[in-house]
């Protein structure tokens, strides 16, 4: 009866929609896109705004680190084609620990660039652009582009604590988490640890390490810029794919606009021998198992992957994986194929499971279709994903170290036999898709209120421009001290006066007496 209900209102919403309720733009703008060091899942973040862009008759030009993929007439992609953050050819199982460091080589990347025809001509060319979007993350070596130009970021995750403070709005780490292991309400130590965090990341990444390697590199090309982080603050706007639906509530600016889940969509039909195969798996259904686009299957360590194998082996499920390559030893109820239309897949109603590695994007495609989750999550904000998964109840969670066959066959068979999950599921689902405009039409509109608004300086909190001494008042509460103490030195000097004379006055009667 409640998933009867909660299909219902989920049927109310898709037919009520988001209306189209963008007017027709003023021009053709020219809009260039920065993501020189990005990894393919930031990619789909930004094709659905750059398409949506070009759909309007604007001329997007993209600058990225992978293979052009973008069939649109209206979209040009510009590779550097360096050999840093080939992220295809990263071991992430062996990254997951060593993270930072790979980061270290942004100082290659700023040191090489610009010396590429393709993105020195495109460099030369920037004045002729109405925009710029630039990926929020690790992307600093290219803010020389901004410089004096409108640009807008773009950030691929949920939040980014570090380009909100550059925009004036601080996140409490009282109950904002940084960590993976935060919980609200959170102890007095779980706070202190997540304030830490808060402070000791970007305190590494933009004065101790990476950023001064990279303003090194970038300042030696071209030594009259102002120094990055300056040219960062004339940011005018940043889209950041979350949304409070899906994530925790935030106080946000307004030149903070959430567009979550911009890259989701309805499902289309599956190709025939996919959907055959899919419904022959009859009412015990299906399990569809990716670790998505960067982690590829092929690093899963032996163990593991022969952990999960015989793990299928057991379901009377079927089981559709996501594997570059051939395995040997398969059970017969085990499709494998280097590509799969993961949102097509989602959305089909005998797909009970969707075991993941709760990628950000991966997990919005799975509320978003309404298809309950195992996660196993190998690095960055994916254990951080998975745990919200679990605590919002979701589905489960596993850890790859502490992995055997029977947890997986348990947990498997707990989120499908228990209805709870595919419930919450789809109340989220609910709750994701229930908006007045959808994100994409969001993120249209104010990239181009930006251009309209040249640069759109009305957004601009003044809590940007202000010192860390001014926004914490610390020159003030100072100023309240040094009152404060004065005070006390007045209220001390006179409480010794008044006992002096009171009780010299004493002695003097003592001796007449």
């Amino acid at each position: 009866m409640k998933l009867t209900i909660l299909l219902c209102l989920i049927l109310v919403v898709l037919t009520r929609g988001s209306s189209g309720l963008l007017g027709p733009p003023e021009r053709s703008y020219k809009i260039l896109m920065l993501l020189p060091v990005a990894t393919k899942s930031h990619g789909n973040v930004f094709f659905p705004l750059a398409e949506a862009l070009a759909d309007r008759g604007h001329e997007i030009v993209m600058l990225t680190n992978f293979p052009k993929s973008s069939k649109h007439p209206n979209i040009t992609e510009i590779t550097h084609d360096l050999p840093y953050f080939k992220f295809e050819n990263i071991d992430m199982f062996g990254a997951a620990s060593n993270v930072m460091n790979i980061f270290t080589k942004l100082s290659f990347v700023a040191r090489e660039m610009y010396h590429v025809p393709a993105v020195k001509e495109l460099y030369q060319r920037r004045k002729e652009f109405d925009l710029m979007v630039v990926n929020a993350m690790f992307n600093e070596v290219a803010y020389p582009f901004v410089h004096n130009v409108s640009f807008i970021t773009l950030f691929t995750s949920a939040r980014n604590h570090r380009v909100s403070a550059v925009l004036g709005n601080v996140l409490n780490p009282a109950y904002v988490p940084f960590m993976d292991n935060f919980h609200f309400p959170a102890s007095v130590w779980q706070r202190l640890l997540n304030t830490v965090h808060h402070i000791s990341y970007p305190f590494y990444w933009r004065i101790w390490s990476i950023v001064p390697t990279v303003q090194k590199e970038i300042s030696a090309q071209f030594p009259e810029l102002p120094p990055l982080l300056d040219l960062e603050r004339n940011m005018s706007l940043t889209l950041i794919n979350g949304h409070f639906s899906t994530d925790i509530p935030l106080p946000l600016l307004p030149s903070q606009v959430e567009v979550g889940g911009m890259h989701c969509r309805p499902a289309s039909p599956l190709p025939q021998d996919l959907e055959s195969w899919i419904i022959g798996a009859g009412s015990a259904g299906v399990v569809y198992f990716s670790l998505g686009s960067v982690a590829r299957g092929t690093s899963v360590p032996v163990k593991y992957r022969d952990f999960l194998i015989e793990a299928f082996r057991r379901l009377p499920q079927r089981v559709l994986w996501k594997h570059e390559e051939e395995l040997e030893n398969l059970p017969d109820n085990v499709m494998i194929n280097k590509w799969l239309p993961q949102q097509d897949i989602l959305a089909h109603h005998n797909v009970k499971v969707f075991i993941s590695h709760c990628g950000f994007l991966s997990l919005q495609e799975a509320i978003y279709h309404a298809t309950p989750l195992l996660a196993l999550p190998i690095y960055s904000d994916q254990p951080r994903n998975a745990k919200l998964m679990r605590d919002a109840g979701l589905g489960l969670m596993l850890v790859w170290e502490e992995l055997t066959v029977d947890l997986i066959v348990d947990a498997l068979t707990d989120i499908i036999n228990d209805p709870k999950y595919k419930e919450n599921v789809i109340r989220k689902s609910v709750r994701m898709r229930d908006q007045a405009t959808s994100p994409r039409e969001r993120a249209v509109f104010w990239t181009e209120y930006v251009i309209r608004h040249r640069g759109a300086p009305q957004l601009r909190s003044p809590a940007a421009q202000l010192s860390w001494v001014e926004f914490l008042m610390l020159d003030v509460l100072l100023l309240l001290l040094l009152a404060l103490s004065l005070l006390l030195f007045i209220l001390h000097r006179i409480f010794r006066i008044v006992t002096a004379i009171l009780f010299s006055g004493d002695g003097r009667k003592k001796k007449s007496d």
